[in-house]
């Protein structure tokens, strides 16, 4: 019996004879359902219930032939027969695969009338992530792909979620054309059949860009006090500081001053402040996307004030000179 084609010729034979001559009535004979859903790896039994005394019967999946009463021709482990009496020939399939999906039929013959009942065995995997993009960096202004490959059955859909704003973006694949900073977040891609709970993984997108300070302003400072000079710079990768005088001298630390970088600031720390701290600073932060500076003062209370008020009234010379010269035109002509 090891022959596939005898096997199906014989399989032929046998629904031939039990159905020559009858009608198929397995709704009256049989208490199978028309379709049996079970997931892949779980097990099944196919029941197939008698109330008349049987001759002959037999279980075939598609044309093969699993059992011929209690002889066993399928080679296959996990097909076993449950019960074979007058009321109940059932099969179980253990530990379910894709490839057990399909028709099977119970055939049998009682009082001379051959019976058929027929079901199908539908298999469902639950949706599942194979393959995603892994984490990835990029320069703003790029463009970026990326990819989540899913299966299950029946065919899952795959959506792109954003973690930043919620936004939901169907289909495997999600392009972002000219990356800006603040597209960097975590992209998670979900998959779902309706089988089992979604799969979901998240592909971290990170965006690189040159320094931008975006904290810095004059500061008073007293004689014999402490004081803050603060430049803070938003940058990916985090920004390399660095401090100048107004005569462009690298300022270094020492018993007086100390520089205090963290992650997106620096500080100058001035810890008893004295007549040589008085003056422009110049903050310079860079990474190897490129870099930015921004100047400060430390200044004696009053001293811009005394600088503000000097330029309030030069300019409004300025300004009586040029009203001056205008009405003087104006009478000319």
């Amino acid at each position: 019996m090891g022959c596939p084609l005898l096997r199906n010729v014989f399989a032929a034979l046998i629904l031939v004879l039990l159905s020559k001559g009858s009608s198929v009535h397995g709704a009256e004979f049989g208490h199978l359902p028309d379709n049996i859903t079970v997931l892949e790896g779980e097990s099944v039994t196919l029941r197939c219930r008698i109330d008349e005394e049987v001759t002959h019967k037999a279980w075939l999946n598609r044309s093969n032939i699993l059992f011929t009463g209690t002889d066993k021709w399928s080679l296959d482990r996990r097909v076993t027969l449950v019960n074979s009496n007058n009321s109940d020939f059932s099969i179980h399939i253990d530990k379910v695969q894709v490839t057990d999906e399909g028709p099977y039929t119970c055939t049998f013959q009682a009082n001379n009338k051959p019976r058929i009942v027929h079901v199908y065995l539908i298999v469902q995997v639950p949706a599942r992530i194979v393959n995603i993009s892994k984490n990835v960096s990029v320069n703003e202004g790029e463009n970026v792909n990326l990819y989540c490959l899913a299966v299950g059955r029946p065919e899952p859909t795959v959506t792109w979620k954003e973690q930043k704003y919620g936004t939901l973006r169907e289909g495997e694949f999600l392009e972002i054309t000219e990356i800006t900073r603040q597209q960097a977040q975590d992209y998670e891609c979900i998959t779902n059949n309706g089988v089992a709970p979604p799969d979901q993984r998240k592909v971290i997108v990170t965006v690189n860009y040159p320094p931008m300070i975006t904290d810095m302003k004059n500061m008073p400072a007293h004689l014999g006090k402490t004081a803050i000079l603060r430049c803070e710079a938003m940058a990916v990768p985090p920004a390399s500081f660095e401090w100048y005088r107004d005569d462009h001298r690298p300022v270094e630390s020492d018993n007086t001053l100390r520089i205090k970088n963290e992650k997106t600031r620096s500080l100058l720390l001035f810890t008893n402040v004295t007549e040589k701290h008085f003056g422009n600073y110049t903050c310079f932060a860079s990474n190897r996307l490129g870099a930015s500076n921004a100047s400060m003062l430390l200044f004696r209370p009053g001293a811009l004030q005394g600088r503000g008020t000097g330029l309030h009234a030069g300019m409004s010379v300025i300004v009586c000179v040029w009203v001056s010269l205008s009405a003087a035109l104006l009478l000319k002509v």
